[in-house]
């Protein structure tokens, strides 16, 4: 991938290569995800982690690691890498002379007069992961050994020696089967060469170390079950492929389906190239039933609201595949409807449905068909709203909507420390009461083109919507600060310096007037924009966090004060063009350049952050790979494509 550029001669520094990650996922759920160095820095970290049935559906880390070592004329030469406390060993970092990543993993080592090169391939539509194995330059044959490393538990645990593993192996074609614990899947790790021996030598590596996880004052040490080693000869120019599957392989067929999976990928040669293939990623097909995964490697997939904000741009604005849109979506009503008619703890996320649908008829979907499909959800969520129906939110006399629940969060703002929400924003909510109007406007619209009239929906709430009309600008307006209150409470209006009134601005059915909409983008501008993003919080305000570093508590600090957050661009460039026009063409631009030529090769080597720290020089943080990031920047692409010629 030319634009993906690395400096090779930092590769062997550990501070360079150990922040920067690989990450590879399909459509099955599995993932792929470690270091550069292929040292593991996280709990989350391994080659292959799986969905488990069983377990819930969980990811849970079959294998974690694959240790090589080289044999010339006796000595051997371990190119692995982990650490135990402060000490790394082995060191094979040190052999490592360049890596790329076009289009999968790959790692070249330099030891003497021996050129070997490893690529790593997660197949696209089955839980395995293979490794090709090549002697590029040798000056006889060498000995290839490779160890595998065992964790068989969930990704955001750890495990230890213990005596309930059941180490025992049976043999399968070119390789063993191993399953440590019931319920669990089988780990069939088969060789592609008849000639590869694997001698059993089973011994618990105690104490592995994941610096990230120390670093953050988590538990950061594991032990790893070694079963012992693959043995195989190669002359100069030969290649050997591993396979870790949770099914058996024909070892005959692992050479082909290698090199069609890569071919597969084609060649990326351009930034939006290399968003459609994250956004590819991003999107799971497990046994027919497509959804979004919010992040790797740790962030759920079928989420509520990380689902509706980043499905227009993962799928219209990827590909165009209006079916993909509306089977995601489908398969997300269905599986959230206590969220979306009962009871939520992120109270907006329901109200951002009918914007969603609102993007898919402006992308060019049958209004009238749109409609007749989601009318009856659309309605059934903003009656839900109704007194009585939830507990954590009412409808108010003046049409807006107050929500307060004992300790909890109630917005996408909902970081916790020691059971306390960080930013609990009790009472009348920005952006809730903005999608809220805009919900009503929208339904209420439709209803009076695609239905009748005379509707009862119509008559029960266009005396609401009129109402919010009325109250939302007196509400959270503060004329004297010239930019909208976070929320109001009992105390009146917080005038904490936030992202979310942008929200205000942007849902189609805006319930400010234009002054107020000229006023609040200013004080975004000044206050809250960076080059990565849009800050949660003003640096202005005492809470201000704007390193996202340190331990859980001074993350969670920082998380939702402070931290710049990719896909709040969306909302941000969008309002700016509807109110600047075209003349924001260059300003814009430049707000998303950065993602493409300078951190692409950073945090997740061609993936897009999840957040970035509020302060310069803005190093990116969280998940490696996001949905809603990625999403925000499709998005921003098509806009900027329509104005590009203006």
């Amino acid at each position: 991938m030319a634009f993906l550029k690395f400096n090779k001669h930092e590769l062997v520094n550990l501070s360079y290569s150990l922040k920067r990650e690989i990450i590879c996922a399909n459509k099955t759920g599995a993932y792929c995800n470690t270091s550069i160095v292929t040292c593991n820095t996280r709990r989350y970290h391994g080659l292959l982690a799986v969905p488990v049935e069983n377990f819930g559906g969980g990811q849970y880390l079959l294998l974690s690691s694959l240790d090589e070592s080289l044999v010339v004329n006796g000595k051997q030469f371990n190119l692995g890498i982990h650490r135990y406390g402060d000490i790394y060993e082995p060191r094979g970092h040190k052999y490592i002379v360049d890596f790329g990543a076009d289009p999968v993993p790959e790692i070249v080592y330099k030891v003497g007069g021996i050129i070997f090169v490893k690529t790593i391939l997660l197949s696209p539509d089955t839980d395995q992961v293979m490794v090709k194995f090549e002697l590029r330059e040798a000056p006889s044959k060498v000995e290839l050994n490779l160890k595998p490393f065992l964790a068989f538990r969930n990704v955001h645990s750890l495990t230890r020696q213990n005596s309930e593993a059941d180490t025992e192996y049976k043999e399968i074609r070119n390789g063993v089967s191993f399953k440590l614990y019931p319920g669990f899947p089988d780990l069939n790790l088969q060789m592609n060469s008849t000639k590869a021996v694997f001698k059993s030598a089973p011994y618990w590596y105690n104490g592995i170390t994941y610096s990230d996880e120390a670093r953050r004052g988590f538990a950061c040490t594991e032990d790893l079950f070694v079963p012992g080693a693959f043995n195989v000869t190669l002359a100069p120019g030969d290649s050997v492929i591993f396979s870790a599957s949770t099914k058996e392989v024909a070892p005959r067929t692992m050479s082909k389906k290698f090199a069609d999976a890569v071919e597969s990928m084609g060649e990326i040669t351009s930034y939006h190239d290399q968003l459609v293939h994250c956004a590819d990623l991003l999107k799971r097909d497990l046994n027919g039933r497509k959804q979004i995964t919010a992040g790797f490697s740790w962030l759920y997939t079928g989420l509520l609201r990380e689902t509706l904000m980043s499905l227009p741009g993962l799928t219209l604005y990827a590909n165009g595949d209006t079916a993909e849109f509306e089977e995601i979506l489908d398969n997300l009503i269905e599986d959230n409807q206590e969220r979306l008619f009962r009871r939520t703890t992120q109270i907006e996320a329901p109200l951002t449905l009918p914007a969603v649908l609102q993007t898919y008829i402006e992308y060019g979907a049958d209004a009238r068909k749109v409609w007749r499909k989601y009318g009856e959800t659309v309605k059934g969520i903003i009656e839900s709203y109704a007194p009585g129906r939830r507990k954590e939110v009412s409808l108010q006399p003046n049409g807006l909507l107050w929500a307060q629940y004992d300790r909890t969060a109630l917005t996408w703002m909902n970081a916790y420390i020691d059971g306390y929400p960080v930013t609990e924003r009790a009472g009348y909510q920005v952006e809730t009461n903005a999608y809220w109007y805009n919900a009503l406007c929208f339904a209420i619209e439709m209803e009076m083109k695609y239905k009748s009239i005379r509707s009862e929906f119509i008559k029960e709430w266009t005396p609401v919507r009129d109402l919010c009309a009325q109250n939302y600008q007196s509400t959270f307006w503060n004329p004297d600060k010239g930019y909208l209150a976070d929320y109001v409470d009992n105390y009146g209006q917080n005038m904490d310096v936030r992202p979310n009134q942008l929200f205000t601005l942007w849902v189609p059915y805006c319930p400010v007037d234009d002054e107020v909409a000229g006023s609040v983008l200013s004080v975004v501008d000044r206050e809250l924009l960076t080059k990565r993003g849009i800050r949660t919080l003003s640096p202005r305000d005492v809470k201000y966090r704007g390193v996202y570093e340190g331990t859980q508590t001074d993350r969670d600090l920082a998380y939702h004060q402070g931290c710049a957050w990719t896909y709040l661009l969306l909302p941000y460039i969008s309002v700016s063009f509807a109110m600047r026009g075209p003349s924001f063409y260059k300003r814009a631009e430049w707000l998303c350049e950065g993602f493409f030529k300078e951190d692409l090769s950073k945090h997740g080597v061609g993936a897009f952050s999840e957040l970035y720290d509020g302060d310069p020089p803005h190093e990116p943080h969280g998940a490696i790979s996001c949905a809603m990031s990625t999403a925000a920047l499709l998005t921003i692409d098509h806009i900027m494509e329509k104005y590009s010629e203006e």
